[in-house]
Order: C-alpha cells, then structure tokens, then sequence
C-alpha cells in the first residue's frame, strides 16, 4: 500500500526536491505541500497523511506546534510526524518528541535515508538520527516542561512486568530484534510486547513511548535497564 505523505517546509526549492526524490520511492507519494505550520495543520486535517515530514523553523505557527496539535488531533491518530531540521542538536528535539513527533533526521542526510526514515516512521516505529543522542534525550525529556505535569507513575500499572522490561529497552534505544536477543525471545514477541506497551499507555508511536519511559521514571539519564 502507497505511503502518503505530506511535505512542509518554507522553502519552496526544498520542498520540489524534497517532493522528486519521495516521489521516486514507488512506494511513497507526496500528496501535498505545506509552507507553513498552521497550513501543515489545515492539509493534514483535509487529506490524513501516514506521514508529514515536518521542518521547525517556518513563519507564524512553526513545526512545533504544528506537530503538537496534528499529533493532539483525534481524527489523526495514524498520522506520524518526522522533523526533517537543520536543528537536531539542542532542546528542539525534546520538545518535538513531546509534541509527539515520531522521529528526527538532519536535512544533510543521503536521499536513501530520507526515505528509509518515512517508511519508518510510517510503521510506528521511532527515528532517530544518530546526533540525537540517547543522552541528549535522557537531559530534556527529564527536565520537566513549565506548568506541565508529570506523568505519574501508576499509570504503568497496567503494564506486566515483561511489558516494562521491554519498554525500558526500548527507551535504551534498542530494536525488536535487539530486543529479543536480550530477552532469549523471537523479534515477533518483542514487537508484541511493545505493541502491547503502547496500547495500554495510548502512545501513538514508538517515540511516544520512549518519552513515556523517561518521563514516568521508568528509565532514568545514565541507568540501563
């Protein structure tokens, strides 16, 4: 089935290139452009893309905020966000996985992995490009946001004790078959768990339930599970 995709970025020559290489994906389609976040937002509402790839920095509403409330929209629940930035090294990447973005990638990155990272994404699985580090993550997502409250950590009461071991390891940034190694169990049961994981705690993504794990207690800067 075509992955559809919605692009949005000010710049217009990004977006035409950006728009080439995704459409030359057999598997992919652009099926339109956004040149700024509160037009992002009005596109993904009329066409429910599988995945928006989404730059931060645009005039008035921002890729931030546009992802926070695409990803806060009900009726979008299978629209996964993957921020496409020159700006991966600092707080932008917390704050985007708390609005809920599924995954980063650098605008320097080779077109295979542009593409690799949508159909990634696309699955609900998280991306993260290797400068958004594990710890880099560990510093923000702990550092609580102003007026914002924690998530208590009760709500992984409903999770089995194996539900908990595996979101940990996800959080450690491991994958299902990673994951499965480490359990002595096949990727498919390592996947299930996470799956599991996520409809219990309603994370829409893999990235979400990373964030869940940090900002819960589950997993802590510096501790492996």
């Amino acid at each position: 089935m075509t992955i559809r995709v919605l692009l949005a970025d000010d710049q217009a020559l990004l977006r035409a290139t950006f728009r080439l290489l995704i459409d030359s994906d057999p598997d992919l389609e652009v099926i339109a452009e956004a040149a700024d976040g509160a037009e992002a937002i009005a596109l993904a509402r009329a066409h429910r893309p599988d995945v928006v790839v989404m730059d931060i920095r645009m005039p008035g509403t921002d890729g931030l905020a546009a992802t926070a409330a695409i990803c806060a929209d009900p009726d979008l629940a299978a629209t996964h966000v993957l921020i496409l930035t020159t700006f991966e090294i600092d707080e932008y990447v917390a704050q985007a996985l708390r609005a809920g973005a599924a995954g980063f990638l650098g605008k320097d990155a080779e077109a295979d992995e542009l593409l690799g990272a949508i159909h990634t994404v696309a699955t609900g699985d998280a991306l993260l490009s290797p400068q958004a580090t594990r710890a880099l993550i560990a510093r923000f997502l702990t550092t609580p946001e102003p007026n914002a409250p924690a998530p208590a950590p009760a709500a992984l009461d409903t999770l089995t004790a194996r539900e908990r071991e595996v979101m940990a390891l996800t959080a450690e940034g491991l994958t299902n078959a990673e994951i499965a190694d480490r359990l002595v169990v096949s990727p498919l049961t390592a996947r299930t768990h996470v799956h599991r994981a996520m409809a219990k705690l309603h994370a829409r993504d893999r990235a979400q339930l990373v964030v869940i794990a940090y900002q819960s207690g589950l997993v802590r800067p510096n501790t492996r599970p």
